[in-house]
């Protein structure tokens, strides 16, 4: 299924000092795996597995060298699969994608057919401005329509609002008619939050003088998190009866300092979102609705791009948390 000789790609090396070291190489095709489809990759994305599989530690990196990005947009070159024929756009993520199998920061990628998702409407730059995080936001979306929560039921809460699954977030729920409190330590970023439907914009939560109560007072019909540690335990401990937590991510802390009480005394539900083993029926689901009624409204504001021969900078600024939105990885035309 060959349509080059030799690809350019970004390889993550172990270094002899138990760094990581990512650099640009041109590998030939026997380095990627075996797959039922191959894919020119135009497109990736910046998400923060991606910087935590090129940190030493990281703890989602199986082995190196490797090849990142954990999402994969482009055409098919060629197929042995009948669901997949050369010319479709198709969009990968999720499984071992960028941490134990070849990512997207590569001109060529080969995965099995039960990992890729065809586009209809989307085109590949779309696909990858939205990526795992906007994916990961639709998912969270989904899960508090899926527990009864309704536009009219009360402010929803979005933690690392500034961040991809926050940004996301934000847009899709004040297009379904939420009332959106966009919670964030980015006062820059207000502006942009109020641009993308948010209600109210507030600063990190609990406040620096605030005590995470077992039960606060009520605040929340909803709650999206990536935050996690203390934020999710105040956020909890402040939800209406039954409210709805989605939760997604560990940017703050992976420990949940809280009690039961929101559970047994609030009737309150923990709605876990997980964007890497889920099914692929229920994953293509997922991407026919982000054509559709959770398509993002405003994802060119939240969207910028780089060449990937640059992903290196911005993957040392987002395990800072100093990036705003979706980085659009030009990979294809970016060497």
């Amino acid at each position: 299924m060959a349509v080059m000789t030799e690809i350019n790609a970004m390889v993550a090396h172990e270094d002899g000092e138990g760094g990581i070291v990512l650099r640009h190489e041109v590998v030939s095709e026997s380095f990627l795996p075996d797959g039922d489809v191959e894919i020119r990759v135009e497109y990736s994305s910046v998400n923060y597995k991606d910087a935590l599989a090129v940190t030493p530690k990281g703890g989602v990196a199986r082995s190196y060298p490797l090849i990142p990005g954990i999402d994969v947009a482009g055409t098919v070159t060629s197929s042995a699969s009948p669901d997949f024929s050369a010319g479709d756009a198709v969009f990968a993520h999720g499984q071992d994608i960028g941490t134990g199998r070849h990512g997207g920061y590569a001109q060529v990628a080969r995965y099995p057919a039960d990992y890729l998702v065809k586009l209809t409407s989307l085109s590949t730059a779309d696909a990858a401005a939205i990526g795992t995080a906007g994916f990961t936001a639709a998912m969270s979306v989904a899960a508090l329509g899926r527990h009864g929560i309704e536009p009219g039921d009360g402010p929803v809460l979005v933690t690392g609002a500034t961040g991809g699954v926050g940004s996301v977030s934000v847009d899709l729920l004040a297009g379904l008619g939420y009332e959106v409190v966009a919670s964030t330590g980015k006062a820059e970023a207000h502006d942009l939050l109020r641009d993308l439907g948010a209600a109210e914009v507030i600063d990190r939560v609990p406040g620096p003088d605030e005590k995470v109560r077992a039960l606060g007072k009520a605040h929340w019909a909803a709650v999206v998190d990536c935050v996690g540690g203390t934020t999710l335990a105040y956020a909890l401990s402040t939800m209406k009866y039954g409210g709805v937590a989605a939760i997604s991510g560990l940017a703050g802390s992976p420990e949940l300092p809280a009690t039961v009480m929101p559970f047994i005394l609030r009737g309150v539900t923990l709605a876990g979102i997980d964007s890497v083993l889920l099914p692929i029926d229920r994953r293509r689901e997922v991407w026919a609705r982000l054509e559709s009624d959770l398509a993002p409204r405003h994802l060119s504001r939240i969207t910028r791009d780089i060449p990937v021969l640059r992903v290196d900078e911005v993957l040392e600024t987002i395990i800072a948390g100093g990036v705003t939105g979706r980085t659009r990885v030009v990979v294809h035309d970016g060497f």
